[in-house]
């Protein structure tokens, strides 16, 4: 039975309904509806300018409307009046296929007719910052290996705890908190779940963090590197693949090498195949690649990585196997669209499973330390431009996740380089000016 969101204002006391959608570079779109307006919202959509949004839109084409799923509407916690709801994306009654919801429901649909129900979590890293953006927002942080600093994140304890709060009374089932590696960084950790559910936590998640923050008079940012010499943000992705049911693991074989079944490893097969294009979505910014490929931080390590290797419970590769059934992605970045970053792990899982692909060797050393002895591995992109390049060479990828999606993307993703590239920057005064 389809919920009525008119029904759930008036039983939850809500006044206002924000209808959201997610661009391309990510950025959270919404319309603050009164819920008198609600039911005709919810069968019609809320109207957008597209163009006006990070699209590949034009001003001349016709409305875009928000279609609210109401599987997915949140009451704010915080502000109990306004309830918060994902939308997909439809022009003239028709799916909008470059919309990042609209293009992850279709490959989890893909992945259904294949028997397969792909789950993940996500380990989103966000700095608790200055309003002005210039500095970590605590004086006293200053520790040159902060992760886990226990009197750190006491000292933010009232943000940290009322996000963790929000997300126990959703249901979430949030498990940890901490301060992170850098100075100022922080790392919250709930449930893993189907992917959809995941991509929507996740952007609600982002929300809620900076929401929260300026309310305490901070500001949080998710950027992948906002500080030269500090471990920047990552948000790394586990991934799990079921049966339809949600109750057996088809990535788990205790029989297999590190417990993964041989389904799952072609699954990872096709995270490793397409890596290098997968960066231009996992790592969509000109400052993910100050991330990716920086030098050794303050702490000792950057805990990124920078080429395209798989290893056992070793966090200094691409991807890890902690235990049996699941493996951990760890090229995603802070600024990673919570929704493409679910449809490019399923759709480059996808195809590995579909071409039997092989993720290759397994390394057990510490890239850190003796990642320059391997030389059978590409390195990863080393600026979004190669990136871009990448993916477009990237034929069964760029067909997996849609033409309209790869086009709209690559078009808007060149025009962002190109615009970086036409900046002037004071380091060019400074190198430059007398030469």
């Amino acid at each position: 039975m389809t919920l009525d969101l008119a029904t759930f204002a008036k039983d939850r006391g809500i006044k206002y309904f924000m209808i959201s959608y997610t661009d391309l570079f990510g950025g959270q779109r919404a319309k603050l509806v009164p819920a008198e307006a609600i039911a005709d919202m919810q069968k019609d959509g809320a109207g957008f300018a597209g163009f006006a949004t990070w699209l590949d839109l034009t001003p001349a084409h016709p409305d875009l409307f928000a279609l609210p799923d109401v599987s997915a509407v949140i009451q704010l916690p915080w502000k109990k009046d306004v309830a918060w709801v994902a939308a997909d994306c439809v022009m003239e009654e028709q799916p909008v296929d470059q919309a990042p919801r609209v293009m992850l429901k279709r490959l989890i649909a893909e992945a259904a007719k294949e028997g397969l129900r792909v789950k993940t979590g996500v380990e989103p890293e966000f700095f608790l910052i200055s309003p002005d953006g210039g500095k970590i927002s605590d004086e006293y942080d200053t520790a040159e290996k902060p992760c886990y600093d226990q009197q750190a994140v006491m000292r933010r304890y009232d943000v940290i705890a009322e996000i963790c709060d929000y997300m126990l009374e959703l249901g979430w089932k949030p498990y940890q908190n901490d301060h992170e590696d850098a100075n100022g960084q922080f790392e919250m950790n709930w449930e893993y779940d189907d992917a959809l559910q995941t991509a929507d936590k996740h952007s609600f998640f982002k929300f809620m963090v900076k929401t929260v923050a300026e309310k305490h008079g901070l500001r949080a940012t998710f950027m992948p590197k906002p500080f030269k010499g500090l471990t920047g943000n990552g948000c790394h992705a586990h991934i799990s693949v079921w049966d339809l049911e949600g109750k057996t693991n088809a990535f788990a074989d205790k029989e297999m090498p590190f417990g993964l079944s041989a389904k799952g490893k072609t699954f990872l097969g096709g995270i490793m195949k397409h890596a290098s294009a997968l960066a231009a979505v996992t790592n969509p910014t000109v400052n993910s690649y100050k991330r990716i490929n920086a030098p050794r931080t303050i702490s000792g390590a950057t805990w990124a990585p920078n080429t395209v290797t798989w290893t056992g419970n070793n966090r200094t590769h691409m991807v890890r196997v902690p235990g049996p059934g699941r493996f951990e992605l760890r090229l995603p970045d802070g600024a990673v669209n919570p929704y493409l970053l679910q449809a490019i792990i399923i759709a480059a899982g996808l195809n590995g499973i579909r071409k039997n692909a092989d993720p290759g060797r397994h390394y057990d050393i510490d890239m850190y330390k003796e990642g320059h002895t391997v030389t059978d591995a590409p390195r990863l992109p080393l600026n979004l431009l190669d990136a871009l390049r990448e993916y477009d060479k990237d034929e069964e990828l760029k067909a997996t996740l849609g033409t309209s999606f790869s086009r709209a993307y690559l078009k808007l993703k060149h025009q962002e380089w190109n615009a970086y590239a036409s900046h002037f920057t004071d380091w060019e005064r400074q190198t430059t000016l007398d030469i």
